[in-house]
């Protein structure tokens, strides 16, 4: 097979434009960077009244790997903020939109999406509006043209954080658009906090990129497990839920694959382990969660065969020295910064997985039966609050 980097696989395989995409982070993340440093003012003057209210609620909102956006950095915003961070998939606001604004609180609604066309995206930020007396709405878009984006440019209540355009995947996957949308949200709220720190995570990508950790993904991937785990702490654990579904959708299901919390496994979902099991471990750089990321992945290599468990890490100590894939340079970041270039080996793995298996990743479901952007969804009226529901 002919190679366009040394670790991702060629573009004539029916994985044009995943290929690309992936190959592509580092340079979109020092883009994104750029965007937020230009658009920092006017940003700030949104942002600063609704932050200024100490009885603010910020709702991270989106579908699919854009609900798992809000899942990665929700902790992270609420230490920086000081305020009430709660992540809340745009699909379970839509199905039950009292339930999920029960509160009538300020609010500021963060909706991430790649398109800003899934029906959705569109009905969250509404249903919003209806249900909350004051609430501003932060859109992180990768699409200008996008129902949502062109809806929202012009409302005094709303900012829309513009990515470039090439993060608009063209994929069935998001990959550059999730994390580019990630990273504008941690860099929005300082939680990532200038080009220093965004010029190290593109270069732990463009390590993992251009074959830094080709051996490792080789290896796991040529032993075909039927099923692979990913399990994450904190913020770790929103990365590891779009981990699985990476390889979910990559592979056209063809590969079962989870996640859970390091602590949350024991408890029932550690019952999918068998030989044709591998597991996945992001460890968290903060020293009190990475203890219980080092028990879970002590235990599982000592039940399972040598090879099968996989730490990724961005610093080595109480590490085993086999087993363990580091992300250079990352292990001083928080952990929804660790994710960026720590999605990459998933990435990685969902690609090489699909290819392995004779599947296009560009499109995995040619029949049709998942769509790139949802389609099949009846927004059905919204009733009063209090009515009679049943």
């Amino acid at each position: 097979m002919t190679t366009t980097t040394d670790t991702l696989p060629s573009r004539q395989d029916g994985a044009e434009h995943t290929v690309a995409e992936i190959g592509q982070q580092p340079r979109m993340w020092r883009e994104v960077g750029r965007i937020l440093t230009d658009g920092r003012q006017s940003l700030d003057a949104f942002l600063a009244p609704f932050l200024a209210r100490e009885d603010l609620r910020i709702v991270l909102t989106g579908a699919g790997t854009s609900a798992f956006a809000g899942q990665l950095v929700r902790g992270v915003l609420a230490r920086r903020t000081g305020r009430r961070v709660d992540a809340v998939a745009t699909t379970d606001i839509v199905s039950d939109p009292w339930g999920a604004f029960g509160e009538d609180v300020p609010t500021l609604l963060v909706s991430f999406a790649r398109s800003g066309d899934s029906p959705e995206s569109v009905a969250a930020a509404e249903l919003a509006g209806r249900c909350l007396t004051r609430v501003g709405h932060l859109v992180i878009t990768c699409n200008s043209e996008g129902r949502l984006a062109r809806e929202h440019a012009a409302d005094p209540g709303s900012h829309v954080l513009q990515m470039p355009a090439a993060s608009n995947d063209r994929g069935f996957a998001m990959t550059s658009s999730f994390t580019s949308m990630v990273l504008a949200c941690l860099l929005a709220f300082g939680a990532v906090t200038g080009e220093e720190e965004v010029e190290t995570l593109a270069k732990a990508a463009e390590h993992l990129t251009t074959g830094g950790l080709d051996d490792g993904i080789d290896a796991l991937v040529a032993r075909r497990p039927e099923r692979l785990v990913y399990l994450g702490s904190g913020s770790l654990k929103g990365l590891a839920e779009e981990s699985a579904l990476k390889l979910l959708e990559l592979t056209g299901g063809a590969v079962v694959a989870s996640s859970e919390s390091a602590l949350g496994f024991r408890h029932g979902p550690k019952a999918v382990l068998d030989d044709r099991t591998a597991v996945l471990v992001y460890v968290s750089n903060d020293p009190y969660t990475r203890s219980y990321d080092l028990d879970i992945l002590s235990e599982l290599r000592a039940g399972l065969p040598e090879g099968t468990v996989i730490a990724v890490a961005g610093r080595p100590d109480g590490l085993p020295e086999d087993g363990s894939w580091l992300v250079p340079g990352a292990g001083a970041v928080e952990d929804a910064a660790l994710a960026l270039p720590a999605v990459v080996c998933a990435q990685l793995i969902a690609l090489r997985s699909s290819l392995a298996r004779g599947i296009r990743p560009d499109n995995p479901f040619p029949s049709g039966e998942v769509n790139r952007v949802v389609q099949g969804v009846t927004l059905h009226p919204l009733p009063e609050r209090g009515s009679d529901r049943a």
